[in-house]
Formats: structure tokens, sequence, C-alpha cells
């Protein structure tokens, strides 16, 4: 069968806006054909499918709103995991 997946992830050295990295990848049949990555603050196309809907997105609101997922989704949820971690150790 065919699988089409999304990965979102926050890398994160500390919990200061600018030590986090959020990214948000596509995938089918385990090949990442475009991504998100809030450092390049765009989409970036890997195959010729992801190339011509990269185009599309960066000139669209699914850029924007992607921008500020780093911190709406990102900033929120490393500091909960913080704490959390803190907590117990």
């Amino acid at each position: 069968g065919f699988r089409h997946y999304m990965v979102t992830d926050c890398e994160f050295n500390s919990s200061k806006l600018n030590d986090i990295e959020f990214t948000l990848s596509y995938y089918y049949n385990k090949l990442e054909y475009i991504r998100f990555s809030s450092s390049v603050g765009k989409f970036v196309g890997y195959t010729e499918y992801g190339i011509k809907n990269a185009e599309r997105w960066n000139n669209g609101p699914e850029v924007i709103s992607r921008r500020g997922a780093k911190e709406s989704y990102c900033f929120h949820n490393v500091g909960v995991f913080t704490e959390a971690a803190l907590t117990k150790s």
C-alpha cells in the first residue's frame, strides 16, 4: 500500500525562542518530498512534486501559518516538556 504522512518536530537547546527550530516534513512511501523549516522560513521541495508544491505554498497562506508555528506550537510544548523533565530529575 501507499502511505502519506507528516512529521512535526521541535528541536531545542533551551526554552528560549531563538534556540528552537520547528520543522514539518511530508512523506510519501517513506520518501520526504517537502519540508518547512523555521530556520529557512519557507518550504523546500525535494522531488518534482515537492518543488511544485513548495512554490505554490511559499506564495500562499500556508507559509505564513507555518512561520508562526515555532512560537505557537514549539515554544508552548518546549516549556511544558522542560518543566516536566526538570521536576522529575
